[in-house]
């Protein structure tokens, strides 16, 4: 296993080359640079296959559930263990994994829009990486175009990649912004979560009613009063 991967800050560094969307290759050299751009969520790389993992955490978990003094032999219980693991692989924590990066559409920005651009409302999931329960919000994402704009849709599959890791709210705003901001070619990306915490719902406090707000905002969302209060009000409209 290699060492945990160092914390560094994303930057506008490198353009994103063109991409050939039939090579897989220049596709993973691709996603490679975006994610190099983005500050990184705390990994080893054990070099295990999906399947892999899948069946490892299938073992683990029927250890689990065993010391609970669940039956496993009941029907009911039988394939949790896989069904969890599966569930961990292939779905809530597939932000893991490279490969799951959304295909990325960018167009020339001819229009010369100059303004706001918000994509409010977004659905945002997540798993606390303190005690594995859901983060469950929204998020509402704006930036100021450059050279490039970028598919709408996009930016909530970006939500989503990033959300579908262990992760802390903190981290998972900067994330969604870092990679805007090098993907975009523009220093001018805010990303605003808000977001109920089940490891304070389910557990601890038990505070079924509270809510945790977050926002990175860069460049002129920021700087400039007068667009960070036009970013903040979409942030309050629902």
């Amino acid at each position: 296993m290699s060492k945990t991967t160092k914390k560094k800050s994303a930057k506008i560094s490198k353009k994103l080359p063109p991409v050939d969307p039939s090579s897989p290759h220049e596709v993973a050299i691709a996603v490679k640079q975006i994610l190099d751009n983005v500050r990184p969520t705390p990994m080893i790389h054990n070099g295990l296959s999906n399947e892999e993992k899948i069946e490892k955490i299938t073992e683990k978990f029927v250890d689990i559930m065993e010391t609970l003094g669940l039956d496993l032999s009941d029907d009911s219980l039988r394939e949790t263990p896989r069904r969890v693991a599966k569930m961990y692989v292939n779905e809530v924590f597939s932000g893991l994994d490279p490969k799951k990066f959304p295909k990325m559409t960018v167009i020339e920005n001819k229009m010369n829009y100059d303004q706001m651009i918000v994509v409010q409302n977004i659905s945002c999931l997540s798993f606390c990486e303190h005690h594995f329960l859901p983060i469950d919000g929204f998020a509402t994402v704006a930036y100021i175009p450059n050279k490039k704009v970028i598919g709408l849709s996009k930016i909530n599959r970006i939500v989503q990649y990033f959300g579908r890791r262990p992760q802390v709210q903190e981290r998972l705003t900067k994330q969604i912004t870092d990679c805007l901001q090098y993907i975009l070619g523009t220093e001018h990306v805010a990303v605003h979560i808000n977001a109920k915490h089940y490891c304070v719902v389910m557990r601890g406090i038990e505070d079924t009613g509270s809510a945790t707000a977050t926002a990175d905002l860069r460049g002129h969302f920021k700087t400039r009063m007068e667009t960070r209060e036009e970013f903040l009000q979409h942030c309050r409209t629902k």
